[in-house]
């Protein structure tokens, strides 16, 4: 990382700073919305303007009760199966007070495996029931190291219950990732909105 110099001692008589310095804000690259869709997926803009991307779920609802899931591509989305390994864990309390849990289920890990990665549990087809959520995907276009992504959201359960996921992992791949697809386990995304953002 080079050091960045600026061309005065004090803070106060700062007047301009390098643009290469990064701020952390979000800059909007595309919007999609889902209606019946069988998945939804990015197959442009995920290159090296931006060292980290932030993907944005908001109301996923699906079609069948099923898992929100994702897979990365190295060839502008003809194929989705680059391997990955994650984990997560889960704190799940249901809307009538009796269970509470945080639990680490290694059912939904996978370990050196090209299928989908898991980011909601099963989500019930309920009118009101969603999920909302993030996805940070870091450096998809370094060609030297493996590609890391943490994620976090929330989902209603069937129980009713609140169920706050986090998965995390890497895909194992030095070759640059340059798409992502999204799809439920079963069915389609009957409705939802996914936002891709660049961070600067």
């Amino acid at each position: 990382m080079a050091l960045i110099s600026v061309s005065n001692n004090a803070l106060q008589n700062i007047t301009a700073v390098p643009a290469s310095i990064p701020t952390g804000a979000l800059v909007l690259l595309s919007t999609q919305t889902a209606s019946s869709s069988a998945s939804i997926s990015f197959t442009s803009g995920i290159d090296s303007t931006y060292d980290s991307y932030v993907f944005k779920f908001i109301d996923i609802h699906p079609s069948n009760a099923s898992q929100l899931k994702c897979n990365f591509s190295t060839d502008g989305g003809s194929n989705y199966n680059v391997t990955k390994t994650t984990t997560s864990f889960v704190g799940y309390h249901t809307e009538a007070d009796d269970y509470s849990v945080l639990v680490y289920q290694t059912s939904r890990d996978l370990a050196q495996s090209t299928s989908d990665m898991w980011l909601s549990s099963s989500l019930p087809i309920d009118n009101d029931a969603s999920f909302s959520g993030y996805m940070q995907l870091f450096n998809p276009s370094s060609t030297t190291f493996v590609k890391h992504f943490i994620t976090g959201g929330n989902s209603m359960a069937g129980d009713p219950a609140s169920v706050d996921e986090h998965f995390a992992g890497y895909a194992n791949t030095t070759s640059a990732i340059n798409a992502i697809i999204f799809r439920m386990s079963s069915g389609n995304i009957d409705d939802g909105i996914i936002k891709m953002y660049g961070v600067k």
